[in-house]
């Protein structure tokens, strides 16, 4: 499905780029053609995600030709309506989960009390605290009065259950919040370069579960849990697409962008940026405006602050040094005249 789709995509995306806003034109023609087969194929949200078709698919609904702009539109809010569903359904799942999981306070009914009485016997049966939702209640009382000839039997029954007590210090066992489900493999886009970007990437990415757990710090290995919950070839695929999105082709213009990113994020001694990336710290789409000091690793920031204090210390004892140098002849002078004010009194 993937496939089929970022293929279709790719062909309408070729074709509303030649069309250039001519009303009537074959690449205005293969352009709707795609979109409208791209909306026969039944998508859901992991799809537009791994993909990224929905992103790219805002360009052409501002396209200049009107038919591919109203096509793209329609298309771009049934893809819409596909994803608020599907997060519908299971947002409301949880809750009702929740709902039937959660402990409250019970609600109780009146006490009913229910008599029958006869020429032999009478009985008499109470129940409190019944509650509401049907379960047993905490008390049952039965009175039986039973008339034997002369004499009289009461016989009583009482039947109390216990109540059971929940531990308010009871600890739920943290989780990691569950996103989609991971990718069992790389997701292509029949594009040779393209491809190899994401290779490299998934390649990085897949590295740094280990990485985590045989760090020295250990605040990162506390977040090995989170690491573990990632998809680094959902990832992979996030990253190349929003390069590509934003940059264009890697050879092109932008190829020493490409090769800087490219670069820290494969980087042996870099292993705090990829991971960073990969637990979401660092959004895929910040990466083609990210700067080379916010690529650095914690200690490379580390040395780079170390530096920056050296340099502004030693350009204040610099300044400090040129200011006494240029008062040194004007205290000489001032000494001097002390003196001889001091001769001429004592002679």
């Amino acid at each position: 499905m993937e496939r089929e789709l970022l293929e279709t995509f790719e062909a309408a995306k070729k074709a509303a780029d030649a069309a250039a806003g001519e009303d009537d034109s074959p690449e205005a023609d293969r352009c709707l053609d795609a979109l409208r087969r791209l909306r026969a194929i039944r998508v859901n949200t992991d799809v537009l995600v791994s993909t990224q078709v929905g992103k790219r698919l805002r360009h052409l609904t501002k396209h200049p030709h009107s038919g591919i702009q109203a096509v793209a539109t329609d298309l771009f809010g049934y893809w819409k309506k596909v994803v608020l569903e599907e997060t519908g359904k299971k947002n409301g799942s949880s809750e009702n989960e929740r709902s039937s999981d959660s402990s409250g306070k019970i609600e109780k009914a009146r006490p009913a009390k229910i008599e029958r009485n006869s020429s032999s016997s009478s009985m008499k049966v109470e129940k409190r605290d019944v509650d509401v939702r049907g379960q047993r209640p905490d008390s049952v009382k039965v009175e039986k009065t039973a008339s034997n000839g002369s004499k009289a039997q009461l016989v009583k029954v009482e039947r109390v259950s216990k109540e059971v007590s929940r531990t308010p210090d009871t600890k739920k066992t943290a989780s990691v919040p569950t996103g989609p489900p991971k990718l069992t493999s790389l997701v292509k886009c029949n594009d040779a370069t393209r491809d190899k970007i994401r290779e490299l990437l998934a390649e990085a990415f897949s590295k740094v579960p280990g990485e985590t757990s045989n760090d020295d710090r250990e605040e990162v290995r506390n977040i090995l849990d989170q690491v573990d919950a990632c998809d680094p070839f959902r990832v992979a695929v996030t990253v190349e697409s929003a390069l590509f999105e934003k940059l264009g082709r890697s050879t092109g213009a932008q190829k020493a962008k490409y090769r800087s990113i490219m670069f820290n994020l494969r980087a042996d001694n870099n292993t705090d940026f990829r991971r960073r990336v990969l637990i979401g710290q660092v959004r895929p789409e910040r990466l083609p405006d990210i700067s080379p000091e916010e690529m650095a690793s914690d200690a490379r920031k580390q040395e780079n602050k170390q530096i920056k204090e050296k340099a502004l210390f030693d350009w204040q004892v610099g300044i400090s040094f040129s200011y006494t140098r240029s008062l040194f002849p004007l205290s000489c002078f001032f000494s001097l005249f002390a003196n001889l004010i001091y001769s001429d009194c004592t002679s």
